[in-house]
């Protein structure tokens, strides 16, 4: 088994109250964690997971798929498959002709894995419905490839389809067959395909966050590790990683926060501690911290509130790298250490995704008082561009629960049970995606619900109801990439039947 050695915090110069005081942290500034994993001295030293994710929950890891996608590229070169000083063209003569732009004739594998390509935005947003591979190959450039640095996640894209196509194996798989089996990760590990079939290489990885650890070790250790069998391997080439993980394009313009402005590798990022980041939407962060060896992966999702990665790398430089010592023998001291270790252990098991939470109770003396009774109240609604046509409200206070029925013109039917200052796992309706739904009262006749997305989805549906004697106005919300399109309006619904 491919398993690292664990040790306590204080023992590997960590300190437990830091851990604590940052998770703390992170609460505090409302940012929804789902995992903490920290190693220091090539040693595992805390690993915690927040309900209803655990150990073997498969996590959407957006862009750090970007990475992956770098790693088969670089297996691919190091067979002698390809040359990353060739040409993309050469291996889609399929999606090019003479009318092919000279930019994009020009741009190599190298370029794309620089992120300097001749895009300046991903190309297949432009229509999704249209082959996404092609799309870079037929959507105009915008400037020469090799020069300034552009997020192009389509360059991935088609990367992962160049490594299926060569390799004629699903890109994950691949990955596995020549890399990942030295590491046992996941089996059931896979990436989400685009509409035609290709493996989504910038963005659709699902693995569990040890799984992640375990590749940042590798690239930390310049591919070279002690694989599951007892066999030291070269299982990265040493230049492809030293060259990845170091910056070579300038991201100062371009990088929206200081995290994303101290430039880029090979799909890899640089972070302001002088080491590397792979880096995913909504809080997956992998983080080599040479200096201090060490190595963090966190879990999230900050999609929608501003900042909330900085918070997360804020929790960690701000707090943990400050309380960093020296591994010294002090048995008073250590008394002590294993005493905030215990704290830290106690506090971390109660760490979950937490219901939406306010800093008071408003009471509006004006309406009816909802929020102390229980509610069963049917809604006819007004016409609207997302075809709701129906509500239902069913709120137990004995129970602490309730139940958010929306009914569509074209037969969807969402059936939405959230907990009332706690939390209901299910599935969320027609998306068939696993969530975690929770409530409170915002006064006495609002009522706030936020369904967080734990699939291969992860987002959140947030709905605040605003209830009247006769009638309710709804506003509803979705924050999350690609789906659930339809929650993002205002209802207005008339009180047709009330229990």
């Amino acid at each position: 088994m491919f398993e690292f050695k664990k040790s306590l915090p204080y023992e590997e110069g960590v300190s437990s109250l830091s851990i604590k005081k940052a998770l703390e942290n992170l609460e505090e500034n409302k940012i929804p964690m789902h995992s903490l994993l920290i190693m220091r001295h090539d040693k595992l030293i805390f690993e915690k997971y927040y309900a209803p994710y655990d150990a073997n929950t498969l996590h959407r890891m957006f862009s750090i798929t970007k990475s992956f996608t770098a790693m088969a590229i670089s297996l691919l070169a190091a067979k002698g498959q390809i040359s990353l000083d060739e040409s993309i063209t050469k291996y889609f003569p399929e999606y090019t002709d003479e009318n092919t732009h000279e930019w994009i004739k020009q741009t190599t594998i190298r370029n794309m894995l620089e992120m300097r390509t001749c895009h300046a935005a991903s190309t297949y947003k432009v229509n999704m419905a249209s082959n996404w591979v092609e799309s870079f190959f037929t959507i105009a450039p915008t400037h020469k490839p090799g020069t300034v640095f552009h997020y192009d996640t389509s360059a991935a894209h088609v990367m992962a389809a160049l490594v299926e196509k060569l390799s004629g194996m699903k890109m994950l798989d691949y990955m596995k067959e020549n890399f990942l089996k030295y590491l046992d990760f996941s089996k059931d590990s896979y990436i989400v395909e685009d509409p035609f079939g290709t493996s989504i290489g910038g963005s659709g990885l699902m693995a569990t966050p040890m799984d992640i650890l375990k590749v940042l070790y590798v690239l930390a250790k310049k591919g070279k590790v002690i694989c599951n069998d007892g066999v030291e391997r070269q299982l990265l080439d040493e230049g492809f990683t030293e060259r990845a993980t170091s910056k070579i394009s300038d991201t100062i313009v371009t990088g929206p926060v200081l995290s994303e402005q101290q430039g880029y590798g090979m799909q890899i990022w640089q972070n302001e501690q002088g080491g590397f980041v792979l880096y995913g939407m909504g809080g997956q962060l992998a983080i080599s911290l040479p200096k201090q060896d060490m190595l963090i992966m966190t879990t999230a999702d900050t999609q929608g509130i501003g900042g909330g990665n900085q918070t997360i790398y804020k929790a960690i430089y701000d707090i943990i790298l400050p309380a960093l010592d020296s591994k010294e023998a002090d048995d008073e001291k250590s008394d002590s250490e294993h005493a905030e270790y215990n704290e830290l252990l106690s506090y971390a098991d109660s760490l979950c995704i937490m219901p939406p939470k306010v800093a008071f109770q408003a009471i509006n003396h004006d309406q009816e008082d909802y929020s102390s009774r229980d509610i069963n109240n049917f809604y006819e609604i007004a016409d609207n561009a997302q075809g709701f046509k129906r509500l239902r409200l069913i709120t137990n206070v004995l129970e602490n629960k309730g139940v958010l029925f929306l009914e569509r013109d074209n037969g969807n039917v969402y059936n939405i049970p959230f907990g009332i200052n706690n939390m209901i796992a299910s599935e969320f309706p027609v998306y068939e995606q696993s969530c975690y739904t929770g409530s409170t009262w915002l006064s006495n006749n609002v009522l706030y619900i936020r369904s967080h997305i734990v699939d291969e989805c992860v987002g959140s549906v947030h709905f605040e109801l605003y209830l009247e004697k006769e009638d309710i106005t709804v506003f509803m919300k979705k924050i999350e990439e690609t789906y659930f399109g339809e929650f993002n309006s205002h209802l207005y619904g008339k009180l047709i039947k009330n229990n």
